[in-house]
């Protein structure tokens, strides 16, 4: 199944991909690999603003690390000049989650996206991660990720 099915049969459409909000660019590549800057979960288009652990919990994070994959897929669409297909592999995804110290469930949190990315990509989603809890987050979002890929 291609990308493209897998994300019809999934019901997600792919948004536009978003302006940066300060001084960078979306992504950017180097040789076949591209580097998608961190994108913050977004809820009805504003940010998804929240902290793990005192005003969200574990599967509401995992929703909005879901939301991010989303936008990060768009935005590894726009890097690909628009054809999904050119994507060999999912390297690496960094995951941001604001919580308190207490909380201990970043890698409950990221696997919303993990999981989505291995969905539409099948073998090729299967990454390397890292999971951190942070003490704030741009715009007060619960949840930041980044994507590395490999395209062909």
């Amino acid at each position: 199944m291609s990308v493209y099915d897998k994300l019809k049969s999934l019901n997600i459409e792919l948004p536009a991909v978003s302006a940066p909000a300060a001084a960078y660019v979306m992504y950017a590549q180097s040789g076949n690999t591209v580097y998608l800057s961190g994108h913050i979960a977004k809820k009805d288009g504003k940010p998804w603003v929240g902290q793990l652990g005192k005003t969200m919990n574990t599967d509401e994070g995992k929703q909005a690390a879901r939301a991010v994959a989303i936008d990060l897929i768009a935005t590894l669409q726009a890097a690909c000049g628009g054809d999904l297909n050119r994507v060999r592999r999912i390297v690496k995804v960094m995951s941001l989650v604001n919580s308190t110290s207490e909380f201990t469930e970043q890698h409950l949190v990221t696997n919303g996206a993990s999981e989505l990315i291995g969905e539409v990509f099948g073998e090729q989603g299967k990454h390397a991660r890292s999971a951190f809890g942070v003490a704030q987050i741009p715009l007060g979002a619960c949840v930041e990720i980044e994507l590395i890929a490999e395209l062909a």
